[in-house]
C-alpha cells in the first residue's frame, strides 16, 4: 500500500473522531435547548451544576458584548482554523504522530460544534457550570471540553517531539 493511500485511510480515522465530537457536543446542545429555560440551574453536585446560557463571545465570553460583529468574526476563524487543521491531519504520517492526530482532531470537532451553534443560533449553547461555592468557573460545552483535551494532546506531543529529536554532540 502506497504512503498516500495509507495517509487518506489514517485521515479518514480522524475525521470520523472528529464527527464523533460534533454529533455528542450538538446532541448535548440539542438536550439543553429542549429541556432547559435560559439561565435555568440544575444543581448536580457541590461543584458542578448544568445551566443553560448563551455566550455570543470566544471563550470565557471575550468579546460578547461587541455589537453583532464578533459572531462574523468568529465563523471566518472557525472555518479558516477548520480548514487548516483538516489539512493538516491529511498530511500527517500516523501512526508516528497519533497523540499530535488525536489533538487536532479534538479540535476540529470542537471549532465544528461550537460553529454549527453560531451559525443556527448567532451564540454558542454552554451548560456546563463549575464552581466553587460561589466563585464559577466560566460555563462551557463538550465541544470546549474537547478543544481543551485536544490542546494539551498538542503540548504533551511536543514535549515528546523534542524528546526524541537527537541531542548535538557536546563540545569539549
Amino acid at each position: 500500500m502506497n504512503e498516500v493511500t495509507t495517509q487518506g485511510r489514517n485521515a479518514r480515522r480522524w475525521f470520523i473522531a472528529s464527527l464523533l465530537v460534533i454529533v455528542s457536543d450538538q446532541l448535548s446542545k440539542w438536550y439543553i435547548v429542549e429541556s432547559f429555560v435560559y439561565r435555568q440551574r440544575v444543581e448536580v453536585n457541590a461543584f458542578l451544576d448544568i445551566t443553560r446560557l448563551h455566550n455570543t463571545g470566544a471563550a470565557f465570553s471575550l468579546l460578547a458584548d461587541m455589537g453583532g460583529w464578533q459572531r462574523w468574526f468568529f465563523v471566518a476563524l472557525a472555518l479558516a482554523v477548520s480548514v487548516l487543521i483538516a489539512v493538516w491531519i491529511m498530511r500527517l504520517r500516523v501512526p508516528q504522530n497519533r497523540t499530535l492526530a488525536a489533538g487536532l482532531a479534538l479540535i476540529l470537532g470542537g471549532a465544528v460544534g461550537n460553529l454549527i451553534d453560531r451559525l443556527v443560533h448567532g451564540y454558542v449553547v454552554d451548560f456546563i457550570h463549575a464552581h466553587y461555592n460561589d466563585a464559577y468557573w466560566p460555563a462551557f460545552n463538550v465541544a470546549d471540553s474537547a478543544i481543551t483535551v485536544g490542546a494539551v494532546l498538542l503540548v504533551i506531543d511536543t514535549l515528546l517531539d523534542a524528546r526524541r529529536q537527537p541531542k548535538p554532540p557536546e563540545s569539549t
